[in-house]
């Protein structure tokens, strides 16, 4: 079974599922038309297995989707946006240097 990604709006997070069991999350903080990626974390459990960047994956889907600009906060979003160039365009131009971008 595919692992599956969700929002959870009410704990400020992006959640990854595998068998029905929470592998990690991506948590946030939205303002305006803004996303704000703080902290990335899969269980010790799930590793080794891709989770991690099929959350960012998902997660930076449904910004765009929304039409939010991104701002990379978590080390590892903004470095799986770094070696995802189709996703810099998220992060607005005005702050990709800040995040090293």
């Amino acid at each position: 079974m595919e692992p599956l990604v969700t929002d959870n709006p009410d704990q400020s997070r992006f959640e990854i599922f595998e068998a029905e069991e929470m592998a990690g999350f991506a948590q946030y903080h939205r303002y305006k038309d803004e996303i704000a990626f703080i902290h990335t974390e899969i269980d010790p459990r799930f590793e080794g297995r891709g989770l991690a960047g099929k959350l960012a994956r998902a997660a930076l889907d449904a910004a765009r989707e929304q039409g939010l600009a991104v701002l990379p906060f978590c080390p590892y979003i903004r470095g799986w946006i770094s070696k995802h160039p189709e996703y810099v365009d998220l992060v607005p131009e005005g702050e990709r240097a800040r995040f090293g971008l």
